[in-house]
């Protein structure tokens, strides 16, 4: 399994989320690694716990696309809550599962269904079998003080 560098805290995460991601929002903090290094939710227009996912896949795209190489790089980032836990009051500890493939790789698959896909050669359950294959699948928490 490939490890991803956690981001550091060179600059203030609203400032990183706005730059990278065009999008204001009203936190404080670090990227959630620790409890010590929550990211704090000062307001929100959202729900909680939307917003808590959206930070949680902005922080693994960072990680796993943008500050890597080009060959390096995965897309088809998505994330799924497995579990959160309320720790003291205001502290969120969420567990996600992440999948994720290499980004090559799935522009590679995209493309073979796109020019196959409904021909009879095609073999469909081959195609998502080796997509499956092809998956990154791994666990990160993310910590949130609300």
């Amino acid at each position: 399994m490939p490890t991803f560098q956690e981001i550091k805290k060179d600059n203030p995460i609203k400032e990183v989320i706005a730059s990278a991601f065009d999008m204001k929002l009203d936190i404080e903090g670090a990227w959630g690694y620790t409890q010590a290094l929550s990211t704090i939710i000062v307001t929100s227009n959202s729900p909680i716990i939307q917003l808590e996912h959206v930070l949680a896949s902005m922080r693994t795209h960072i990680e796993m696309s943008m500050t890597l190489s080009e060959e390096e790089r995965y897309g088809s980032i998505n994330l799924t809550e497995i579990s959160r836990k309320e720790v003291e009051p205001n502290y969120h500890k969420v567990l996600y599962e992440v999948t994720a493939m290499k980004e090559h790789l799935y522009k590679a698959f995209i493309n073979e269904y796109k020019e196959h896909h409904g021909s009879k050669e095609f073999d469909m359950k081959k195609h998502f079998e080796q997509r499956e294959k092809a998956t990154l699948k791994r666990e990160i928490v993310y910590w949130f003080k609300v």
